[in-house]
């Protein structure tokens, strides 16, 4: 564990932001590499990724602050919050920066699905990467009590804790290479615009879904957490995308088989 990476005078380089730097850096890379490859200009990549940086930073701080924060916390603990760099919620920035690019695709006249296909690639490398550095800073995105082998303690956290518990980070970082892996496999096979993407969204969302039983967030309804309903609602979508490409994609093969 290793919260701060760097200490220069009155400069304190973070193992957290470094990672998510890194995770950005790298996203670009697979982004790039995927709209070069659907003939679109890869220069795109680094507006979208500019675009999903602001907003998603933004978003998963705004979504902490609303949704994850105590009650009633006092104005200045508040303050204190929402302008450090620990605290920051995946889904919150997910969804402010999915409809940035959505909104930039659309004004650039860049087909949405077959940026979404990219840019679930390049968000589950991203995660993956970004997750790393929850775990070296020990900022409490750890699970539950656990006394598994691979259970740890983080007693130089930033939110530390002494209690050996679940490295979820650990978990989603794992989860996230593996949903990486099989999209980047399948990426041609996938041709239909917009399919790798429904699957990406089903991936994701069963993988927080699971992973959620062993973190320390509240639950809200049904004995379930903010983040689980989230993930539901995604798994319903990547669904419901999945399924209407397909059966688009079969139609004419069963009208050719009747005539």
């Amino acid at each position: 564990m290793c919260p701060y990476v760097l200490h220069l005078g009155p400069v304190t380089i973070a193992s957290f932001g470094l990672m998510v730097a890194l995770a950005f850096l790298v996203a670009l890379h697979f982004l790039r590499r995927e709209l070069e490859r659907k003939g679109h200009d890869p220069e795109f990549g680094s507006t979208i990724v500019t675009t999903a940086m602001v907003g998603g930073l933004v978003g998963a701080k705004l979504y902490y602050v609303a949704f994850e924060t105590p009650p009633h916390l006092p104005w200045g603990e508040l303050l204190r919050v929402t302008f450090s760099g620990a605290g920051l919620t995946w889904y919150g920035g997910f969804i402010v920066a999915a409809t940035a690019i959505v909104v930039l695709s659309w004004r650039r006249g860049v087909p949405v699905a077959q940026v979404a296909d990219a840019a679930g690639i390049a968000l589950a490398i991203g995660y993956a990467v970004g997750r790393i550095g929850c775990q070296l800073a020990g900022d409490g995105d750890y699970g539950v009590a656990s006394d598994l082998p691979w259970a740890m303690a983080y007693p130089q956290g930033i939110v530390p804790t002494f209690e050996r518990v679940h490295p979820t980070p650990v978990y989603e970082t794992l989860a996230n290479l593996a949903i990486f892996g099989l999209l980047w496999r399948t990426r041609i096979r996938l041709a239909t615009p917009g399919l790798s993407f429904g699957c990406y969204l089903i991936l994701t969302g069963l993988a927080r879904f699971l992973i959620e039983f062993v973190r320390i967030n509240p639950k809200v309804l049904w004995g379930l957490s903010d983040a689980q309903l989230i993930s539901l609602g995604l798994i319903a979508v990547g669904a419901a995308i999945v399924l209407r490409l397909l059966g688009r994609a079969q139609r004419p093969t069963a009208s050719a088989s009747s005539a």
